[in-house]
């Protein structure tokens, strides 16, 4: 399939209004500043007052504040007709990540980096507002832009839908978008239902009997133990999950011994679940907890297991999918520039959205190898052809445009 994709380098962007490309050098330059100063999760200061200042330069309604930095936009429209509301949804922190590009706009924060996009997130909600704002006379409704904090953690959507984002008015549906460099510059990945996984995590510290590594006889080995618990957490996914549902069980950490003739007293592990399926939102955490008691119980240890539930999956509704596929079909070359089966086990806080109201969460391809521009996602060196901005605005517009005739 990646042979069949458009030449990132010769995107054709006619397709495009002139009002929106005539956008593009403003959208460059808010995401260069904002990549020049990242902030982390619920420390997006210096961001959020960036997007504030815009949007009271623009006149457009707003309040801040919410989720301690998350901010709401709310533009209405002046055309005759729906009274729908569609909530747009960007995200604006930063990772802990030392940049390594060499660029005029590099982050100027020590370890930390906008190292998966959401500079250029802010970026085109913000082109939106400004866009929406300035031809209200297009579309009927209300627009909810939602700049919201902490997406990398420790999640930012939770904390801003119990504030009321949600509310007065009454959001009918939602839709947010993540430039993504699996994919290149010219493709949009959209799909109904399942987009990305469920994230959860879990620690374990295995305890046993220290002793000689000469005399394991008089020892209750945390390695051994720590060992075969790994091994058994493989059968999970390979021989408890229907093989049409795709999972992932991933024991990322281990860690035990001081020397090499020292039996371990402790064992410490620590790993991911991912999954599509949200039947299997209880499962995980109830089979991995079995299957360590049981080992334990074998060997004669104890254990201690930490299990969080972090994001549920992105769950897209058919509905808005169909409408954000019919919108980028008119914005991206077709048929080969639309990946309706785009899936990653990447997880992401937007699932807490999609639970609440009926919503499409897609990715918008911004890759562009010829540039060297497609490092992969929370790399030190990761970067977007910035060209995906101005197709993030259109596409925004557009739906907006759609859903609230």
């Amino acid at each position: 399939m990646v042979s069949t994709f458009p030449n990132a380098s010769a995107v054709d962007l006619s397709r495009l209004r002139l009002s929106i490309c005539s956008l593009q050098p403003q959208l460059v330059e808010w995401r260069r500043r904002l990549h020049q100063q990242p902030e982390l999760g619920f420390q997006e200061k210096l961001t959020s007052e960036f997007v504030a200042h815009k949007l009271q330069e623009w006149g457009i309604e707003h309040a801040t504040g919410i989720a301690q930095t998350g901010i709401v936009a709310t533009i209405k429209g002046n055309k005759l007709g729906s009274e729908k509301v569609l909530a747009i949804r960007a995200d604006m922190d930063a990772l802990p990540i030392q940049e390594l590009n060499e660029v005029p706009y590099r982050s100027q924060h020590d370890g930390v980096m906008h190292a998966c996009g959401h500079d250029g997130h802010t970026a085109i909600a913000l082109g939106t507002a400004y866009y929406l704002q300035q031809h209200r006379q297009d579309f009927a409704g209300s627009v909810k832009i939602i700049f919201q904090p902490a997406e990398e953690g420790p999640g930012g959507a939770k904390p801003m839908i119990a504030a009321g984002v949600l509310k007065n008015p009454d959001v009918d549906a939602i839709i947010g978008l993540h430039l993504w460099n699996n994919l290149p510059l010219g493709t949009v990945g959209v799909r109904a239902g399942a987009l990305m996984a469920a994230v959860e995590c879990f620690n374990c510290t295995i305890s046993g009997k220290g002793g000689h590594g000469a005399m394991p006889h008089q020892t209750v080995d945390s390695i051994v133990v720590a060992a075969q618990i790994v091994n058994a957490l493989q059968t999970i996914v390979a021989r408890n999950v229907n093989p049409l549902d795709s999972a992932v069980v991933t024991v990322g950490e281990l860690h035990a011994g001081t020397r090499e003739n020292v039996i371990a007293d402790t064992a410490k592990m620590s790993g991911t679940v991912r999954y599509f399926n949200p039947d299997l939102t209880d499962f995980f955490k109830q089979r991995i907890e079995q299957i360590i008691a049981g080992v334990c119980q074998s060997h004669g240890a104890k254990y201690n297991l930490d299990y969080s539930k972090l994001y549920p999956p992105v769950i897209n509704d058919a509905d808005i999918a169909a409408l954000v596929q019919s919108v980028a079909e008119q914005v991206i070359e077709t048929p080969v520039g639309i990946v309706p089966e785009c899936q990653t086990m990447g997880g992401e806080d937007m699932s807490f959205f999609l639970q609440e109201i009926p919503g499409c969460y897609f990715f918008l391809g911004a890759a562009n190898p010829a540039k060297k521009l497609d490092y992969p996602h929370h790399h030190p060196r990761f970067d977007f052809d910035e060209t995906a901005l101005a197709m993030g605005v259109e596409l925004f517009v557009r739906c907006v445009e759609k859903f609230c005739a």
